[in-house]
């Protein structure tokens, strides 16, 4: 993810999402991912609300930071940086619901696909993950 933390308050932003069945899953997800890791939503970039601030580092000595977990809502999907291991041997995606993935990121249509408490595992497991290894997974 190579943006940065602004000053847009989340809830301006979030005000602002047309599909209404997005902006309420996007204030859910919030409300999830600020329970989960104790941090406020954050705007990186003009669309992506996050939580945490990591730094890493490449080998080469190129420096950057992230969220410790971050999400967008799309037009026609929320994506979530989440992914912290394949998804093929994600055992938690099998029981997730309906969904895609890429390389690090989660996407579903709308919430009501998902099962919110192994969504919430995935949420946890991504920002334990993230935070302990003192960098972000996810940008490697």
């Amino acid at each position: 993810m190579a943006t940065a933390p602004t000053t847009v308050p989340v809830a301006d932003f979030l005000a602002r999402v047309p599909n209404p069945v997005r902006r309420s899953d996007a204030e859910v997800l919030v409300g999830l991912m600020q329970e989960i890791t104790g941090q406020p939503p954050v705007m990186w970039g003009p669309s992506i609300i996050g939580f945490g601030h990591l730094r890493y580092r490449y080998e080469s000595g190129r420096e950057g930071s992230t969220p410790g977990v971050a999400f967008s809502p799309r037009s026609n999907q929320l994506v979530l940086y989440v992914l912290t291991q394949p998804a093929a041997d994600d055992v938690l995606l099998d029981r997730l619901g309906k969904h895609t993935t890429g390389k690090v990121c989660l996407n579903i249509v709308k919430l009501a696909d998902v099962d919110l408490s192994v969504l919430g595992e995935v949420i946890r497991r991504a920002w334990v993950e993230n935070t302990t290894a003192g960098h972000c997974v996810v940008c490697h």
